[in-house]
């Protein structure tokens, strides 16, 4: 196949169950990677209890019941990118971290890994579309991520199955998402201290609804993984956890503090 003339080189990474603070430490610990090395990684991942993550820029401190979610055993923690709530457990997590040069537009990466995702998905017997003229991205605010799709974002029957940010930083990029297995998201309007207005149980579609089945996180990995390598590189080799430690191990004390996690 001819390689794209960016991201060139792909890597695969399909990693074990980890706390909220190492999933996100571990994907900016792949912008740094990318920097150095100029490669491309799709990973797919999970968490090992249920986490709310919050957007980077999202308005959080003072509006979430921690007790209830202590309770609840739920964690907390706040991505390096924008966006709205999501609730991260009965989900498939994706990130793909590459090199980016000003010519490669936030559009163009985003229809780009929307094509891996559409294919992927189809693999696994799901026909996921792009939104087209639905809205626009709302304002990071209370209205959890799944409440209502933007344009670009995947809808299986007008309904939104894969939520996915990007961050854009010293020459690298971050786009992670999630692709709902269950609908769990009604779960973060429980956690709010008030009941804001504007607050609906999500619209969400999942993959157990278009399946009539319970996909293994593993099933779609694999499917993913099988896109990458027929649309991007057909020699992308997998990457090890042990490979990315040290850059992990650079931003774990940044996940994990909560200056950070209630920034705003």
């Amino acid at each position: 196949m001819t390689r794209s003339r960016t991201w060139p080189t792909w890597r695969l990474m399909h990693v074990e169950p980890r706390s909220g603070a190492e999933n996100m430490a571990r994907d900016a610990g792949l912008m740094d990677r990318a920097r150095e090395t100029g490669e491309a990684v799709f990973s797919v991942y999970s968490w090992s209890r249920p986490t709310l993550s919050l957007g980077r820029n999202q308005l959080a401190a003072g509006r979430y019941d921690l007790r209830q979610a202590a309770a609840r055993a739920i964690d907390i923690v706040r991505r390096p990118t924008g966006g709205r709530a999501l609730l991260h457990w009965r989900e498939v997590t994706y990130s793909v971290t590459a090199p980016v040069t000003e010519s490669e537009s936030l559009k163009d990466s985003y229809e780009r890994i929307n094509r891996i995702l559409v294919s992927g998905l189809s693999r696994l017997g799901v026909q996921a579309l792009e939104a087209v003229g639905v809205a626009r991205t709302p304002r990071p605010g209370e209205l959890p991520c799944f409440a209502q799709p933007s344009d670009g974002e995947l809808i299986v029957e007008g309904a939104k199955l894969v939520g996915s940010a990007q961050y854009r930083e010293n020459g690298a990029m971050l786009q992670h998402g999630s692709i709902l297995i269950a609908d769990d998201q009604p779960v973060i309007a429980s956690l709010l201290l008030s009941n804001a207005p504007e607050l609906e149980p999500p619209a969400a579609s999942t993959l157990s609804q278009a399946l009539g089945r319970e996909p293994s996180i593993d099933e779609v990995a694999v499917k993913l993984f099988d896109a990458v390598r027929e649309l991007e590189d057909a020699d992308a080799a997998v990457l090890g956890e042990a490979e990315t430690r040290e850059h992990t191990g650079r931003h774990l004390d940044h996940y994990r503090n909560e200056l950070w996690t209630w920034r705003k």
